[in-house]
């Protein structure tokens, strides 16, 4: 895939459907690092990719820094194969040096604007003579490499929207392919490379589809067979806008620190695309791979609802808590996490052991989006334990002992496995053995012994979140302070 910058949504899809179809044709998944307009690099931004492709889980098979059969595998480090390839166009007669100044362009491309006409080289330096050409050289003018767009451009097949051609030599002026500092061009480079790295197929971005007639006549031009095309359709939000890079709300390092798992990611953006058997969410890795079939990608515009992106993980989340394996390493995150967000309150070593912590990811699974749920002040009585006096509780109700024996005992016999209906019944009947409590004293005092606080989910919830052993705990300690 062709990537410029940080990894943001766009393309991340990209390079899920160029995974994909490797994967499921056998073949190698390439990234390669496109550097060569000098002025856009960001440093540390190549890294940055291969660190969230591994992320996402779908890292290439040759890159940068896994290195290949074919590298290197960044633009910037092939600079002497583009020279030759350039020095082999002017030999042929297919490209041409041009001794046009900046301030000449810019006056070009500001007459086209006065005249409402799209900017575009007029190809003067086309028509120079070899000594007109060898008299520039000689007094030392700057110049670049510009290739001789021909009429006539023959019609390719595109693997997602079929049959197209551009006349490019209608619309444009002769394009730059080598710059004076020594850098290629895209359109240069990638030709190049996708020559000589072995590549058969490059799906990219449907802005790229208006070009490719252009890389098609430089493939002509050096006697190459060109790889296959496939365009994907843009990815918009769901009003058809674009995705806005601005907040860096599309940036994967964002949904990573947000705590979105990559699975989400991957099931989100295809569920809005196309090019898969059927819609359905909780899609794998593995189901994408078998699913997909290049013929069904349509044309349409991919509309991206994030608003659905909680909904997405809550599903993926589930399948992890499920999952023994990927359990552990949840657990490890949540211990971390509350470690972090309770760290000034007195967090108990017990609540922070694997058995506890694991319970409350079993039990609260499929109510939970995103694992940092657990630590918003709604689940805060699962880490924190409450410090209540025993004169608190008298405040609301007198028969703090008897409420507290009744509760020690429904813990005891329901020692098996709680539910919250179970043990709503079984609260209901056990206000009734109370001389003059009600219902929602009850409740009020059990959530205060429970939780130290006054709102949050039901008391059945946090009882069976607790669980019988923690609950007697907090108790057996209200009672007795």
């Amino acid at each position: 895939p062709v990537i410029t910058g940080f990894l943001h949504l766009g393309g991340l899809r990209t390079a899920l459907y160029n995974y994909v179809f490797a994967k499921k044709h056998q073949g190698t998944f390439v990234l390669r690092v496109e550097d060569t307009d000098q002025n856009r690099v960001v440093p540390g931004a190549a890294e940055g990719i291969e660190d969230m492709l591994d992320w996402a889980g779908i890292p290439p098979d040759e890159s940068p820094r896994r290195g290949g059969s074919f590298g290197p595998y960044q633009q910037s480090h092939r600079l002497d194969l583009y020279r030759r390839a350039s020095d082999l166009l002017l030999e042929r007669g297919a490209a041409y040096r041009c001794f046009c100044t900046p301030q000449r362009l810019e006056l070009l491309k500001k007459e086209a604007l006065r005249s409402h006409q799209t900017p575009r080289y007029d190809n003067r330096c086309r028509h120079l003579t070899p000594p007109e050409v060898s008299e520039k050289l000689s007094q030392g003018l700057d110049w670049v490499v510009r290739f001789r767009l021909e009429k006539g451009v023959e019609p390719f097949r595109d693997l997602v929207y079929g049959w197209n051609k551009h006349e490019v030599a209608d619309v444009e002026g002769d394009p730059v392919i080598l710059k004076g500092d020594g850098f290629p061009t895209y359109h240069l480079a990638n030709v190049v490379d996708d020559h000589y790295m072995g590549i058969s197929h490059v799906l990219r971005g449907t802005e790229w589809l208006t070009s490719t007639s252009k890389h098609l006549l430089l493939y002509k031009a050096f006697g190459w067979d060109p790889p296959q095309f496939g365009h994907l359709p843009l990815l918009l939000n769901k009003d058809g806008g674009k995705l806005s890079k601005r907040q860096g709300d599309i940036f994967l390092e964002r949904f990573a620190q947000d705590g979105y798992l990559p699975e989400a990611l991957l099931d989100i953006i295809t569920n809005c695309g196309s090019g898969f058997a059927e819609k359905q969410m909780g899609r794998t890795l593995e189901e994408l791979i078998s699913q997909f079939e290049i013929g069904r990608i349509t044309t349409h515009s991919a509309l991206l609802d994030l608003e659905k992106l909680p909904e997405f993980n809550r599903i993926h989340l589930t399948r992890h808590i499920e999952n023994e394996g990927l359990r552990q390493k949840l657990i490890r995150e949540l211990q971390l996490l509350v470690e972090h967000v309770y760290r000034d309150q007195q967090v108990d070593q017990e609540v922070l052991e694997k058995e506890y912590v694991e319970r409350v990811l079993l039990l609260r699974k499929g109510h939970i989006s995103l694992l940092k749920n657990l630590v918003s002040s709604d689940y805060s009585y699962l880490w924190v334990r409450p410090s209540v006096s025993r004169e608190q509780l008298q405040t609301i109700s007198a028969e703090v002992d008897e409420i507290g024996k009744l509760v020690l005992g429904l813990m005891t016999r329901q020692a098996a496995v709680l539910t919250v209906e179970e043990l709503n019944e079984d609260l209901r009947s056990l206000q009734k053995e109370t001389k003059e409590t009600k219902y929602s004293s009850v409740m009020k005092l059990l959530r205060l012994a429970l939780s130290g606080q006054q709102h949050g989910p039901s008391v059945a919830e946090m009882m069976v979140t607790l669980g019988p052993k923690e609950v007697c705990g907090r108790i057996h300690k209200a009672l007795s302070s």
